[in-house]
């Protein structure tokens, strides 16, 4: 078995002591600030001009300030799974291109064994000079998820065994030179999607949220001077560092493990009408300021696109730690916070995978299931500072084919939110991202007036919050009635076999389940994951998991239960299955 170690900052190993700032106080505050203001006003350029409603209404992105050695210095309020890999992904540029780059360059790869997390999120990663100079400050990268980038299924999302089928892959490429669009690379690129003008739209807005961060980069460096703001790039990593650091002093020593399963790879044996399960094994170690993640045991990578690159892996890691170490946010997010994690995995397992396995499930379900287990583990020996299992999963669907009102085709990339983790001193929260996510719900109006379907329900599902001291937050139940012409849909599920766990005597929470009632009335009940063809006028009906609860349930107060009969949270059958309750 070979293990290997994630260092998200190169050139500065884990466990050393970060260096002591040189700048004034005033002065690296706000810069410090400025630079995170950069991100998040990347992240309002692309909402305003971005095409799909999957990131200018839903938000399924991240904006991040670099420096010229691919290390994080800021990230936007954006998703939490992009921690670990997005610094991957620029450095995948710089090594590819090293002194290859100059003012007006832009670079485009989605290749998750090149920086990547999967194909759907396109990389444009764009360097940033001092005005007209040649004098690198650093890059400026938006990742955003694109509804469809090829393959044999609307949405790529397919249940295919190598990343040949998962669609358009593309190495660190140049997509600008200075200034001046590379049309052979575009080309190639609608070529080979189902919606090229709603892709260009989104890579157009990419690009331009890019050069307003660059912009942005310039002028800090016009106003303080270049080595200055240089320089206080690295020292807002090292305060990350050393506010990461300290935070983990304070927190106590211990050990704890966990083990969980997942439903399945979306392959199915021959002969066989159910997914096999496969595990995942944790350990995490703290002593001092350092803490060790070992995923040793973990099952090998599995025939189907459940296998998850180093990256997103650590990604997930870093999310639990970020909510359990700093529960307050004080620690800038950024590659030197991360300096003092060790995340080891064995090679060849569904947590590091390897080319050329498919990976395009994993890089939400296992940062997902990561997120949690890592919750679990810490729950051994700091149970105050961590949550219950939340809804364990993107929940995505797909669908696609011709839109029969104006002829063309169109793909619709959807993730419906569930339950988030009861907490040490509170109950979960009903149908919202959690854990890894951080994208909003898309309202129902956005989705009939760009696609095909009607949406006939979205409401809560009673009793899916697991019960406890603090009960999990409720899952979710959407359903899609398809209009006038059939449409090729995929759906992306996990926790429909292995439900919501609750920590501290609290009870998991309700799985997930997805089907496809037919035009007869006919009910079809899916796999949690894979392709099916839904007929105009079906109705697809997707329950997705709530989250686990908190402490033993006896211990709920009866007004916060009365509070939940009343809200319809909780049934009166539930009351006395979950709380002992007898309701008149």
């Amino acid at each position: 078995m070979v293990e290997t170690r994630t260092d998200p900052h190169p050139g500065n190993p884990a466990g050393t002591s970060s260096r002591i700032a040189r700048t004034d106080a005033a002065t690296f505050e706000v810069v410090k600030n400025s630079l995170y203001a950069v991100a998040e006003e990347m992240k309002v350029v692309l909402a305003k001009t971005a095409y799909s409603p999957i990131l200018k209404v839903a938000g399924d992105y991240s904006c991040g300030v670099f420096d010229a050695r691919g290390n994080m210095v800021a990230q936007g309020p954006d998703l939490p799974v992009h921690l670990g890999s997005m610094p991957d992904a620029v450095r995948a540029v710089t090594q590819g291109w090293g002194d290859d780059i100059g003012p007006g360059d832009a670079f485009i790869h989605n290749d998750p064994y090149f920086g990547g997390s999967h194909l759907p999120d396109v990389n444009v990663v764009t360097p940033a000079f001092v005005g007209d100079s040649e004098t690198l400050l650093g890059f400026c990268c938006v990742r955003a998820h694109w509804p469809d980038v090829g393959s044999a299924t609307p949405g790529s999302y397919g249940a295919v065994t190598e990343i040949y089928g998962e669609g358009l892959r593309l190495p660190p490429v140049r997509i600008h030179r200075a200034g001046v669009v590379n049309r052979d690379v575009e080309d190639i690129i609608f070529a080979n999607v189902r919606t090229p003008a709603e892709r260009r739209g989104d890579l157009r807005a990419q690009v331009a949220a890019n050069r307003r961060a660059c912009d942005r980069l310039s002028a800090l460096a016009g106003k303080y001077g270049t080595k200055t703001l240089q320089r206080i790039m690295q020292e807002v990593m090292d305060y990350s560092e050393t506010m990461m650091r300290g935070l983990l002093r304070e927190l106590p020593d211990g050990e704890g493990s966990f083990e969980d399963f997942c439903d399945g790879d979306g392959i199915l044996a021959p002969g066989a009408n159910r997914d096999e399960t496969f595990s995942i094994r944790v350990r995490v170690t703290k002593r001092g300021d350092r803490l060790t993640v070992d995923f040793a045991g973990s099952d090998p990578q599995v025939a189907g696109p459940m296998n998850a690159p180093l990256s997103i892996t650590a990604s997930g890691v870093f999310t639990a730690l970020k909510m359990a170490v700093d529960s307050h946010g004080v620690v800038p997010p950024n590659s030197g916070a991360w300096r003092p994690v060790e995340v080891l995995a064995p090679e060849g397992t569904v947590v590091h995978a390897t080319y050329p396995a498919p990976v395009v499930y994993a890089n939400h379900e296992i940062a997902h299931r990561v997120c949690d287990m890592v919750f679990g583990a810490l729950a051994s020996f700091m149970p105050e500072r961590v949550m219950a299992c939340s809804q364990g999963t993107s929940a995505v669907l797909t669908l696609g084919g011709v839109d029969y009102r104006t002829g063309e085709r169109y793909v619709s990339y959807e993730t419906v939110k569930g339950g988030f983790g009861a907490r040490p001193d509170r109950d979960g929260i009903n149908a919202i991202a959690s854990g890894i996510a951080n994208t909003m719900n898309t309202p129902a109006e956005i989705i009939e007036m760009s696609f095909p379907v009607r949406v006939e329900s979205y409401e809560l599902r009673p009793d899916s919050g697991g019960a406890g001291r603090y009960r999990g937050g409720l899952g979710a139940r959407r359903t899609w009635r398809v209009l006038e012409r059939d449409t090729r849909a995929t759906v992306c599920c996990e926790r429909t076999k292995s439900a919501p766990f609750g920590i501290a005597g609290g009870a998991a929470g309700a799985p997930a389940r997805i089907s496809v009632v037919e035009p007869d009335g006919t009910e079809r009940v899916l796999n949690s994951k894979g392709s099916f063809d839904a007929a105009a006028g079906s109705l697809v009906v997707f329950e997705v998991p709530g989250s686990g609860g908190y402490g033993p349930p006896a211990e709920r107060e009866p007004a916060r239960l009365r509070e939940d009969l009343r809200d319809g949270y909780v049934t009166p059958e539930g009351a006395k299955r979950d709380y002992d309750l007898e309701v008149p």
